[in-house]
């Protein structure tokens, strides 16, 4: 009789696409990976309805989810709707506490209104007239990597990030974090695997550590 597989489900971060798990890979005889991708939100969507729609896209039972960044939210609150096998975050945040003081300044001052959200969307622009080789470089990245560039969409993940209520973390969730994180910078970290020298897209360049380990994390009881 063949083992039943663990089906895993991968949310990217904010406007990114699932491209970023590109090179992640587990033992397919155990595991089956299904990629998540971010849909406009309704105007004024609570952050906790959007989760309950996203949801919809869980096909099966006792599943695996695994977010990253803004991604890692936003698998956090789904999971309050579904029966889950393990909750795993990656380089983001398990409550406000660990949200850096300026973000959270940022959200109640408003400030985070004031972002240039719609050069969102004119990347091409931005290319033309880059200047030296690691701006254009990054620039390359981002058009390869990022699938929404919707004014609305980016404006609303913003605000439900800086302004995320979470007041105590989930109990069991995993959270994996790098200590060069410099979006979410590891002092404002608590219980959490450590990735040496990991940035905040170490699912990208580090993915060979996660497709080393992560089999056992989602393993172990």
């Amino acid at each position: 009789m063949s083992q039943e597989l663990i089906h895993v489900y991968l949310m990217p971060g904010m406007a990114a696409s699932p491209l970023i798990f590109e090179n992640i890979t587990l033992p397919k005889d155990k595991f089956k990976l299904h990629y998540l991708e971010w849909v406009l939100p309704h105007q004024n969507e609570l952050l906790s309805a959007y989760a309950f729609r996203m949801t919809k896209n869980i096909c099966h039972e006792n599943v695996v989810l695994l977010g990253v960044s803004f991604g890692g939210v936003l698998v956090q609150e789904m999971s309050k709707f579904l029966k889950i096998k393990k909750l795993i975050i990656v380089s983001s945040v398990k409550s406000r506490d660990e949200i850096p003081m300026h973000m959270q300044l940022a959200d109640t001052t408003g400030a985070y209104k004031l972002l240039p959200t719609q050069l969102a969307s004119k990347i091409d622009v931005l290319e033309k007239y880059a200047f030296g080789k690691n701006f254009t470089k990054r620039l390359k990245l981002y058009k390869k990597f990022l699938s929404v560039n919707d004014t609305q969409y980016l404006d609303w993940a913003i605000r439900n990030m800086v302004g995320w209520e979470q007041q105590e973390p989930i109990k069991g969730i995993v959270h994996i974090h790098g200590d060069n994180d410099a979006v979410f910078p590891i002092k404002y970290i608590q219980d959490c695997i450590i990735i040496p020298k990991g940035t905040h897209i170490m699912i990208i360049n580090r993915y060979k550590w996660f497709n080393e380990h992560l089999t056992d994390i989602i393993l172990k009881d």
